[in-house]
């Protein structure tokens, strides 16, 4: 079996599971089968993309299960003309289901070499909406406010911090609990100047670093 055709099975059952998840996003959907997701991991691992499982990239980072990515971007609500915070580029693959649908995306990462790379891929994908930064995301950034934000590392306790960063009515979606433990995925909703939480499902993230890399 070739690689597109193993992708073209994989997301396919992809599909399958996040229906009978009750997650059904004809745009989310469409986001996804037009990224190719095999170009945006290491060639040994081009075969597991649809896989559901973890996969190690460049960095000593991680990708996510393609199940975990599908459940957050569509607790996001995505929607065309909101502008999105992601903090924790890897590869860019998420960043780029994003900017198909949204207006503009700002990606973080503190490892030049990730944010390189996923620029590339950008470029390849003919996606121009899409800013990637070197950065410490700890604090967010001061581009915003932000319609969406989206953190792929946890938080140790709620980041209280960030109600600023969004948008009246805006959503963060983002892991809580201890860096060496199981963390709760959960989805916070900026009402006034607090955020109304709903727990998605549990995690194994690595936590959020302070700082920028220096080496790579």
């Amino acid at each position: 079996m070739t690689v597109g055709e193993a992708e073209r099975e994989g997301f396919a059952a992809f599909i399958l599971r996040m229906r009978a998840r009750g997650i059904d996003s004809k745009a989310l959907f469409s986001a996804m089968e037009a990224t190719p997701r095999a170009s945006f991991v290491p060639a040994e691992w081009k075969n597991w993309v649809w896989s559901n499982r973890t996969l190690p990239i460049e960095c000593g980072e991680s990708f996510e299960p393609c199940d975990l990515q599908g459940a957050v971007l569509h607790a996001l609500d995505l929607k065309p003309g909101l502008r999105v915070l992601e903090i924790g580029t890897g590869t860019g693959y998420t960043s780029a289901i994003i900017a198909r649908i949204a207006e503009r995306v700002l990606t973080l990462d503190r490892y030049k070499t990730l944010c390189k790379q996923a620029q590339q891929r950008h470029e390849a994908c003919g996606l121009s909406n899409i800013l990637v930064r070197q950065a410490d995301g700890a604090d967010g950034a001061a581009d915003g406010p932000f319609d969406r934000i989206v953190v792929w590392a946890a938080f140790e306790e709620l980041p209280r911090r960030f109600v600023d960063l969004l948008a009246s009515g805006g959503i963060m979606v983002a892991p809580l609990g201890p860096g060496d433990d199981v963390q709760i995925m959960a989805r916070f909703t900026k009402i006034g100047s607090r955020f109304e939480r709903v727990d998605l499902e549990f995690v194994r993230l690595q936590p959020l670093i302070r700082g920028i890399a220096q080496a790579l």
